[in-house]
């Protein structure tokens, strides 16, 4: 079993930002990284997308969306701040070629519980916006942020 967790792409800074962080857009950059993401993905067979509702994780899957033809689910299970047996319960539910995008704090909390279940990491961990984690079964495996 294969689920792809993506942490979204560049979004600039929050501290830039002067609405509510839900609504913080991608940056330039972070529309390419997510046409990117969208390249690398694109090729798997990818069942279901799911995102945090916060427009930056929903603009990093729309890319792809459109390229594969599915819809995204906005899920607050992957929303920052999220408890992390609800978003490892949303894993285990969306199941085998999900592709997950959500935040930063999230995706290390998600690893490393996932390590100290005895999940083996395959590579060094990666955690800039726009890295592409690949869980399967017993394994995880971190890829950089595409080039964009």
């Amino acid at each position: 079993m294969s689920v792809f967790v993506v942490r979204h792409a560049k979004a600039g800074h929050r501290a830039n930002w002067d609405g509510d962080d839900r609504e913080r857009p991608l940056t330039t950059a972070g529309k390419g990284q997510a046409q990117a993401i969208a390249g690398r993905l694109a090729a798997e067979e990818v069942s279901s997308l799911w995102s945090s509702p916060y427009a930056r994780c929903v603009q990093t899957l729309e890319p792809l969306a459109a390229r594969i033809g599915l819809s995204i689910t906005a899920d607050d299970r992957l929303a920052e701040g999220t408890p992390i047996e609800a978003t490892l319960d949303l894993i285990g539910h969306a199941g085998d070629g999900a592709v997950l995008c959500t935040h930063g704090d999230v995706l290390t909390d998600v690893i490393n519980a996932l390590v100290r279940r005895g999940t083996e990491l395959t590579t060094a961990p990666e955690w800039r916006k726009g890295a592409i984690w690949v869980l399967n079964g017993a394994t995880a495996t971190a890829e950089p942020p595409p080039d964009a």
